[in-house]
C-alpha cells in the first residue's frame, strides 16, 4: 500500500452564487521516501493538495489515507493531533516568530510534547546542527539572512522527526544561490534521512531537485509522475 492515497479527492467551496472546486475527483498514490514536486499554473490545486495532506484542511468528498490513517474521518482536534505528531510543515516567507531566537523557534513544536527539558536541547541542537546553524542559536531573525531564516523554519519543520515534511514555494523569497542551498538541504533530509517529502512550486529548476514531478490543472491531474532526473 502506498504511503499515500488519494481517491476521488474532492474540495469544494461557495464564493456567492458560485461553487468553488480547487480539486475534482483527485486520483493519486505516493509512495514512502518519494520527493514529489506539485507543478502547474496558480489555482489548479497545488496548494489545496498540500494542505489536505498536511492536514491543515479538509476535504468535501473523496477519501485520503496517509501510512494506513484515514485522516479524513478524524475530528479537528484528533486531526491536530496527527498533524503535530507526524507533519513539518516549510513555508515561503519562513514564518518565524521576531521576537524569538533561532533556538526558541525550532523549540517552539516541542513545547506542546511531554518532553523534559534536556530532550528538548538535543532535539533543537541536533535539527539546527543538520541545517548548518548550530553557530546561529542564539540570532533573531532579523540578524538572519533569508536563506539562513528559511533553514531555521526547516529545522523547526524536521525538530519532532515527521513521518512527512510539506513545503509551499520554499524558495519564492529568495535569491538563486540561496534556494540552490535550501534545495540542497531538502535533497539531503529526503536521501539521507528517508522523509517523504511534498514541494509546491512554480519553479523548474526547483522541481528538477525531486524525484517525481506532478502536474495539476484545475483540479485534475494532467500528467502522471514522472522521473525528474
Amino acid at each position: 500500500m502506498a504511503f499515500i492515497e488519494c481517491a476521488s479527492l474532492t474540495r469544494e467551496y461557495t464564493r456567492g452564487e458560485n461553487k468553488i472546486r480547487p480539486l475534482d475527483q483527485l486520483d493519486l498514490s505516493i509512495d514512502r521516501g518519494t520527493f514529489l514536486a506539485l507543478m502547474g499554473p496558480s489555482g489548479s490545486g497545488k496548494t489545496t493538495l498540500l494542505n489536505l495532506i498536511a492536514g491543515i484542511d479538509s476535504s468535501t468528498s473523496g477519501t485520503l489515507t496517509i501510512d494506513g490513517e484515514d485522516i479524513g474521518r478524524m475530528n479537528r482536534g484528533k486531526l491536530a493531533e496527527w498533524r503535530a505528531a507526524h507533519v513539518g510543515y516549510i513555508f515561503q516567507l519562513y514564518n518565524l516568530v521576531p521576537v524569538l531566537t533561532a533556538y526558541e523557534n525550532v523549540e517552539l513544536p516541542l513545547l506542546l510534547k511531554p518532553l523534559s527539558r534536556r530532550d528538548r536541547h538535543e532535539r533543537v541542537a541536533h535539527a539546527l546542527q543538520l541545517v548548518g546553524l548550530a553557530d546561529r542559536s542564539d540570532h533573531f531573525p532579523r540578524q538572519l539572512s533569508g536563506g539562513q531564516e528559511q533553514r531555521v523554519a526547516i529545522a523547526r519543520a524536521i525538530v519532532g522527526d515527521p513521518t512527512l515534511i510539506v513545503a509551499d514555494e520554499p524558495t519564492g523569497d529568495l535569491d538563486k544561490s540561496s534556494a540552490g542551498q535550501i534545495m540542497d538541504l531538502l535533497v539531503r533530509l529526503n536521501e539521507e534521512l528517508g522523509k517523504t517529502l511534498i514541494m509546491v512550486t512554480h519553479d523548474p529548476g526547483c522541481a528538477h531537485y525531486a524525484s517525481q514531478t506532478l502536474h495539476l490543472e484545475k483540479g485534475r491531474l494532467v500528467e502522471q509522475p514522472v522521473a525528474a532526473h
